[in-house]
């Protein structure tokens, strides 16, 4: 994805949250509820058995006209230019459906580094954390205000503080999240990088038992 409005405030890792925990970003509403797995990445591309190359197949149903890349439908957000930014913005029950974790590949893979809904499907919830995206879930009423802003309008999500906020206005809600997948997320790890991590306390909790 290209011309991102992004600023990191954090240290250099593998994640957008490490450091500080904080970034801001523009970001892409998806004014559209209860949007299923099948619909963020079809089946006729789940053939693929590694993560790359995935994002551009996203939304493909609903980006082009007869799977046409040279037809794009216009009215549909990814395809238009003033939507730009690392946050995607859904209505309520995102990822509903299949248990498919290439749609959490499919928007990583674009480049979405954060998908806020006022509801996730369970699954999908988890895929999601399971590939460094992080799913924030907030109340429907500041779902609409963010929605009601302007195009070049930013929210900074800060997940060490769990909060989510509308840099215009200052409002701002918390979020929930498991407290060993936020750790993963603030320092880029997957579950081994995270066993990794801990070799040293891993080896003397060893020497403790012999």
């Amino acid at each position: 994805m290209t011309n991102q409005k992004i600023t990191n405030n954090s240290a250099e890792t593998n994640s957008p949250f490490g450091g500080q925990g904080a970034f801001t970003s523009t970001f892409v509403p998806l004014h559209i509820e209860n949007v299923d797995t099948d619909q963020i990445i079809p089946a006729r591309f789940l053939k693929a058995t590694t993560r790359a190359g995935f994002g551009k197949n996203l939304f493909r149903d609903w980006c082009y006209e007869n799977d046409d890349e040279q037809q794009p439908k216009n009215d549909f957000v990814l395809n238009q230019p003033q939507y730009k930014g690392t946050i995607l913005v859904a209505g309520k029950n995102f990822g509903c459906g299949s248990s498919r974790e290439h749609a959490a590949w499919a928007i990583a893979d674009y480049g979405f580094k954060v998908v806020v809904s006022s509801f996730f499907a369970d699954i999908f919830k988890n895929n999601a954390l399971n590939n460094g995206l992080l799913p924030v879930t907030i109340s429907e009423d500041f779902l609409q205000q963010v929605f009601a802003l302007g195009e070049d309008q930013t929210l900074t999500v800060n997940l060490e503080q769990q909060s989510i906020t509308i840099d215009a206005t200052g409002a701002s809600a918390s979020f929930d999240i498991n407290a060993y997948k936020k750790t993963c997320l603030m320092n880029g790890y997957d579950d081994i990088d995270y066993l990794l991590s801990s070799i040293k306390e891993i080896e003397q909790f060893e020497q403790q038992s012999v």
